[in-house]
């Protein structure tokens, strides 16, 4: 088993670096982006074992991404959920990426999860499937350690071709998006998100 948390209790991840992206000068460096982070996910999508989220705060764009990468998820009731992408940069996720979101949430509402740019708490996070437990910051350690112990304790060959069957249903069903990454991160929009990201001020987006 693996568990995944962050440091210190007030994130599990709340983002990727966003300064990195001001050197983005074309749509192909958004590909090879959003290739490097399907490479990093992959990763957990093929490990042999079962791998739990335990989140404890924010787990925001990459954030969200890894956690959804996890095989079951657990966190506190202030943990929050967001993929706020097109209220602040500008940018998209890999085509991997969507559908990892669409097989947890389902389509409506991960359309609704990026559209409106809303975090999600974890009531309903619970509600959505997104997580399968809220649990207090003071037992959610003690929670997880249970949980991981039973699932080990379960048929390793059954977790793993169940774990391999889900992953393959999933990438069976996803084209390549080349296209669609280069459009939003070649676009004027995501090289001036970023500026006003960075400089904290607004941006009034153009669609260009």
């Amino acid at each position: 088993m693996l568990v995944l948390r962050g440091a210190g209790g007030r994130a599990f991840v709340s983002g990727t670096d966003i300064r990195q992206f001001l050197d983005f000068d074309s749509g192909k460096t958004g590909i090879e982006y959003e290739a490097g982070i399907d490479r990093y996910l992959g990763r957990l999508d093929c490990l042999r074992k079962p791998a739990i989220a335990q989140v404890e705060g924010y787990a925001v764009g990459a954030g969200l991404s890894i956690a959804s990468a996890c095989d079951l998820r657990v966190c506190t009731p202030e943990a929050q959920f967001g993929l706020p992408i097109a209220r602040t940069l500008g940018n998209c996720l890999s085509m991997a990426g969507y559908a990892r979101l669409a097989a947890i949430l389902g389509e409506a509402r991960a359309k609704d999860l990026v559209f409106t740019a809303r975090m999600i708490p974890a009531d309903e996070a619970l509600a959505a499937g997104l997580v399968s437990a809220v649990v207090p910051a003071d037992e959610i350690e003690a929670h997880v350690l249970e949980l991981a112990e039973r699932v080990a304790g379960f048929a390793p060959i059954t977790l793993r071709v169940t774990k391999e069957a889900f992953r393959r249903l999933r990438e069976a069903n996803v084209p390549d998006g080349a296209d669609l990454v280069a459009e939003a991160y070649g676009s004027e929009d995501f090289r001036a998100g970023v500026e006003a990201f960075v400089e904290k001020r607004r941006h009034t987006w153009t669609g260009r």
